[in-house]
């Protein structure tokens, strides 16, 4: 049975797109005598390397889950001390409405919408943040310009192994490659890569330098994926508490069928809890690794998230334990091609 307290730690800790160095130390902290070299890059993505065991039929596997959240960055302060922000990544205006924000220098601010909230459809530049300050001069003191503010969730044990916080778009993708990683002692076929990535919020951008250094002959996005078993705004069959979603559509990336084949008979041989995922809107790092180079094979599995992109969304813990399982035994699959 897996700890689950690093997660918590990963879900608590603020890492807005852009400034994920709080999120990028825990990671190193845990990466400490796991891997045969870890490197940091230039715009702040984690490499880490499992070497194999040198079979000429090896391959070098990329998985990639990222670090960052989504969040808001202050574009103006007003005379009266309120903070106008636009949005970094998808953000829900409802999801934040009334609710209370975090600065990356712990200062808290309290959402609000100039008119009712319905109007604002989903327009960020309808919010502001109020962090108590009355004048413009009081506010700056605390809050510049070009500051950012991510959402303030806590951990919460619900009923069935269920649990909710923030962020665990992606943080659970971190902790199921760093979970996976512990489990590899080496000795395999492949080589693999576990990628902490940055900025996928805004555009998948951390996993195309990642991607250009490695060289992978097979990438794989780790991440979430939305539960459709409630009402919500999407239509499919993804289920939190149903397995890991062995993703067989991302919008931002055509599959390749050999690679999903081979993830589903690696969850029937291995007695892996599993549904099969269709995303029909946003994308993963899947789509970054895909073109890079020359192109590279991609495939993804997700964790089922419900009410994601906001301070509560809800996943399951064994729907985590059968990703670690899954990634584990995949990265130890011989592949021909």
């Amino acid at each position: 049975m897996l700890d689950f307290t690093l997660l918590k730690e990963l879900t608590q800790t603020w890492g807005v797109a852009g400034r994920e160095k709080a999120v990028r130390a825990i990671v190193l902290r845990e990466l400490e005598g796991l891997a045969d070299s870890v490197s940091v890059d230039a715009v702040g993505n984690v490499i880490a390397l499992k070497k194999g065991n040198g079979s000429p039929r090896g391959k070098r596997i990329m998985l990639s889950a990222h670090m960052d959240e989504i969040g808001l960055q202050v574009k103006k302060i007003e005379s009266d001390g309120r903070l106008k922000v636009c949005k970094v990544g998808w953000v829900w205006t409802s999801a934040l409405y009334n609710d209370q924000v975090v600065f990356q220098n712990g200062v808290i601010g309290v959402v609000g919408c100039n008119g009712p909230v319905e109007e604002a459809k989903n327009d960020c530049g309808k919010l502001y943040i109020d962090i108590g300050c009355t004048s413009k001069e009081d506010a700056e003191k605390y809050v510049k310009v070009g500051d950012y503010a991510g959402f303030v969730g806590p951990w919460y044990e619900l009923k069935n192994g269920r649990v909710s916080a923030k962020t665990f778009d992606d943080r659970v993708g971190c902790f199921l490659l760093l979970e996976a990683l512990r489990r590899n002692r080496g000795g395999g076929p492949n080589d693999v890569y576990y990628v902490f990535s940055v900025q996928e919020e805004v555009g998948c951008r951390g996993a195309v330098t990642a991607a250009h250094q490695i060289k992978p002959d097979i990438g794989v996005s780790v991440d979430v994926t939305p539960d459709h078993a409630y009402p919500c705004d999407l239509e499919g069959s993804s289920a939190v508490g149903e397995g890991i979603s062995v993703t067989l559509g991302d919008p931002s990336a055509m599959l390749d069928e050999y690679l999903v084949d081979e993830m589903l008979s690696c969850c029937e041989e291995h007695g892996i809890h599993y549904q099969r995922g269709v995303m029909d809107r946003g994308g993963t790092d899947a789509s970054s690794m895909n073109l890079s180079g020359d192109g590279v094979r991609v495939a993804g599995i997700a964790v089922v998230d419900r009410y994601p992109h906001s301070k509560c969304s809800v996943i399951a813990k064994d729907d985590v334990e059968a990703g670690v399982e899954l990634l584990d035994q995949y990265t130890r699959r011989t592949f021909v091609f």
